[in-house]
Parts: structure tokens; sequence; C-alpha cells
């Protein structure tokens, strides 16, 4: 039986702001001991340092044919149709390989899509994929249902759909899990699974939600019900898992060895915590962090995000002293936003995020 848990790459273990390499090791080999190989990066990932992480601990160390390796063509690194060739070959280069197993048109929106048809994006890795470079050609999706539509007609060469798919967000009306699952089923593409966990907001739930959970009596993680909910759908490929430690991989690889599907009763309580959630008044960031590199001001947007959702969500008394924390060292406050709107655009989850920071400021400040 096919494994659906997938090595997402965008959080790895760090040690003083650089990939913790030893750890990385120990993590792969576990992983691949236990009969996985799906692993994901992009060039953006931990400041560009993932795809240096994939060659030096996965590329040198095992056969290629060994593990499954997808990386993404990112809007911010290329500005026409000749980039993106020169581009792609640097990608290879970075990771160590000669091919891409899966290849991704990334983030696609509304108008990070207008980017990619202008510059013949998809046609142009069409061309990489006919010189053998490139052995499926997909997409990554942040947007709602109707536009995921109108890309699957306008380009039937994509064969895969990344999308962004967790209990709490399967009924939103801002994410449409849902709704964009149902149009992945219709025009029959295998699915891979962002954001299982919603950036660890499913691990590190509030005492109501965790009381659900815990009432079913098996001794299970509260991410393993967030994980075994994707891969419970039909069509799922690959659930990707951003783990940034051993204790989390295996947590992951232990209940997935020997895949079960949620049950009734299950589904029952992990859909009935995503409700209790979403009436709860968080802010739904996922911490992919493309906002904060851009920032003028310097605001660790996510992290600002995360402290006002302890505090909002979880009545976590410690936010405050995190605030703090995040505040630091050149780090600025959310009150220092001066509007100009440059994190909105590149935000997958399309957040007001201007208008956020004023209630995080009137929250903390």
């Amino acid at each position: 039986m096919e494994k659906k848990l997938g090595f997402g790459c965008m959080r790895l273990p760090m040690n003083e702001g650089e990939v913790n390499y030893d750890e990385f090791n120990k993590m792969i080999d576990y992983y691949m001991e236990q009969g996985f190989n799906y692993f994901d990066t992009a060039h953006g990932y931990l400041g560009e340092k993932s795809e240096i992480a994939i060659r030096e601990c996965l590329a040198k160390r095992y056969p290629r044919e060994s593990y499954v390796l997808t990386n993404k063509l990112t809007k911010p690194y290329f500005n026409s149709q000749s980039d993106i060739k020169t581009f792609f070959e640097k990608q290879l280069e970075w990771c160590g390989v000669k091919y891409f197993d899966y290849y991704l048109m990334h983030a696609q929106d509304r108008n990070t899509y207008q980017h990619f048809q202008k510059t013949n994006a998809y046609q142009e890795c069409l061309k990489l994929k006919n010189e053998g470079k490139i052995k499926h050609l997909g997409i990554s999706f942040h947007d709602n249902a109707e536009m995921l539509e109108q890309i699957l007609t306008d380009h039937p060469e994509v064969e895969i759909v990344q999308i962004q798919f967790n209990y709490a967000d399967y009924l939103s009306s801002s994410v449409q899990s849902k709704k964009v699952y149902e149009v992945c089923r219709k025009y029959n593409k295998p699915i891979l699974v962002m954001e299982p966990v919603k950036g660890g907001g499913l691990v590190n739930l509030p005492d109501e939600a965790k009381k659900i959970i815990d009432e079913l009596n098996q001794g299970m993680s509260y991410a393993s019900y967030a994980v075994r909910f994707a891969a419970s759908f039909d069509g799922m490929y690959k659930v990707l898992s951003g783990m940034s430690n051993f204790e989390q991989l295996k947590d992951n690889v232990d209940y997935m060895k020997e895949f079960n599907p949620l049950n009734d009763k299950e589904m029952e309580a992990v859909l009935k915590i995503g409700e209790l959630l979403r009436n709860t008044g968080g802010i739904p960031c996922t911490a992919c962090r493309y906002c904060v590199e851009g920032c003028p001001m310097k605001i660790s947007i996510p992290d600002l995000f995360s402290c006002y959702n302890a505090k909002i969500q979880f009545q976590d008394w410690n936010a405050g002293y995190y605030y703090n924390v995040h505040t630091q060292n050149g780090n600025g406050k959310a009150s220092d936003c001066i509007k100009c709107g440059k994190c909105e655009k590149i935000c997958p989850q399309h957040l007001e995020i201007r208008n956020l920071l004023t209630k995080v400021s009137e929250t903390f400040e």
C-alpha cells in the first residue's frame, strides 16, 4: 500500500538559524527505513536553505531512484519566460539532482496566476518535462474553488494539485478546503495536502478541543487526528507534514506506517473541533512566512499573529511575554506597520494583514 505521509521541508530542525544537518540526517534515515520516500521543497523555504539541505542530507546520501522529490517555480524568482529555465537549472544544482519527480507552479491564486500566464510559465515547464527534467507537472493552490476550476480548464496538462486541507479549514469560507477538494475530484487530479495541522494550530488546541479528543480514549497525539483526517479522503496522494524534530517525525511515522482512516466517531470529533475553532476569533495564518522577507519595518508578522491567537483562542497567559520576544532585536511591533501592503500581495491566505496588525497592536500594546 502506498504510504501517504510526505516530508515537507519548509520546517526543518534548526540550530542558530541554520539547518541542523545531523538531526535532519537522522530524521531522513528513520523516515526512509520505515518505507516512506516523498520530500517537498521550494527555493524560498527556510531563507533559501531548504534545497541545500536536501542536497547535503538526502541527494548525497541516497540513490536518486530511492526517493521522490518535489520542487516549485515561485513568482519572486522569475520576471520573464527566459528566466525560468535558468532558475530551474539552478534548482537542480541546489538540490543535487538531475530531475524533479514533481514540479509545481507555486502558490497559484488569481494574482500570481496572471504572472504565470503572462510569462508562459506553464508552457516553459512543459518543455522541461518533455526534456525529461520534470516527470510530472502540477500546481500548488491558494484561492477559491472557482479559480481552481479556471486554471484546470486552461491547463489540462496539470497532473497533480497541492491544496491546503485540514479539519479547521474544511468548511472555511475563506480557504474553502472542501470545495477546492471537490474541484480536484471533478477533474480527476491526485491531491497533495499542505498544512494538515494548520501550522501547528491543530496541535496546540484549546482545552475544550483537547477534551473532545481525549474522550476518544485512544492515546494518540493531537497531530495524528489532523494528519489522518486529511489522508482519509479519496484521491489524497500525499499528506505533507513539516517536522522540526525527530519526535514529531517518529509520531507521524508510527501512526501513518499502517494507515487507518478516521472512523465515524473520530470524524465527528474533529469536525466538531473545527467548528469550535472557527468560532473562537483567531487569525487563520499558517506561518508560511512569505510576508516577512519584504516587510520594510521587519515585523515578524506570523509570530505576532501566533501570539494573538494564543491569547484569543487558547487564553495563553504567556502570549504577552512572547510578543515582547518577537518585537526585540530590530523586529518591529505591530504598531510599526506603515500600511504599504506588500505583505497582503504575497499572502497565500489572502489575509487583511494591515487591519489584523492593528488588532494585534490593540491587544498587546
